[in-house]
C-alpha cells in the first residue's frame, strides 16, 4: 500500500492552499496502485508549536511515514511561507530519502509560476526527496471550481507515469 501525506504550510488554518492540497492528494490517489490516505499536517494548526522540537519532531516522524508527500504552500514574497521553512528546518537531513514528492505552489499571478521549481522543489530535493515530474503551480484563480474539478485539473498536472515508476523503486 501506498500512504500519501501531506504538509500545508499556508499560516491560514482550512486555507485553500489546504484544499489544493487534498486534491493533489486525491489526484495522486487515482493514479497510484494500491493508495491509502496517509497523514495531513497544517502547519496553521501548530504554528504555536514550531519551536517545540520534540513536538516538531513526532509531526516529522508521523509525515515520514508517508510514501509519497504532498508540500504545499501558498507564495509569499515570491516563494515559500516562512511557515514551512521554520517546520522543514527541522528535519533531519535526508529526512525525504526514498519518498516521492508532489511540490505544490499557489500564487495570485501567473508571475509567480516558477517559484515552485525556483524555491519549493530544491528545498524538497536537499531534504532527500525525489519528484516526479516538474513542481505544480496553480493560479488561485484555478480554485474557483469545485473539488472533483479541481482534482481532474490535477490529475492531468501530475506525471501519472514517473510517479507510478518512483513509487515502484
Amino acid at each position: 500500500m501506498t500512504a500519501i501525506g501531506v504538509l500545508v504550510g499556508n499560516p491560514r488554518p482550512a486555507s485553500r492552499t489546504l484544499r489544493a492540497a487534498l486534491a493533489l492528494r486525491e489526484a495522486a490517489r487515482q493514479v497510484l496502485k494500491d493508495p491509502v490516505v496517509g497523514p495531513t499536517v497544517d502547519a496553521a494548526e501548530i504554528t504555536h508549536e514550531v519551536f517545540d522540537s520534540t513536538r516538531m519532531r513526532a509531526v516529522l516522524d508521523e509525515l515520514a511515514q508517508s510514501d509519497v508527500l504532498v508540500v504545499a504552500t501558498p507564495t509569499y514574497k515570491a516563494t515559500y511561507t516562512g511557515l514551512l521553512k521554520a517546520v522543514l528546518d527541522q528535519a533531519p537531513p535526508n529526512w525525504l530519502r526514498g519518498k516521492a514528492v508532489l511540490p505544490l505552489q499557489i500564487a495570485a499571478s501567473d508571475r509567480h509560476a516558477l517559484a515552485v521549481e525556483v524555491h519549493l522543489r530544491p528545498l524538497l530535493v536537499e531534504l532527500g526527496g525525489q519528484v516526479p515530474g516538474r513542481g505544480i503551480f496553480l493560479n488561485e484563480s484555478a480554485l474557483g471550481v469545485d473539488d472533483d474539478a479541481l482534482t481532474a485539473a490535477l490529475v492531468d498536472l501530475l506525471d501519472a507515469d514517473a510517479l507510478n515508476a518512483l513509487v515502484a523503486s
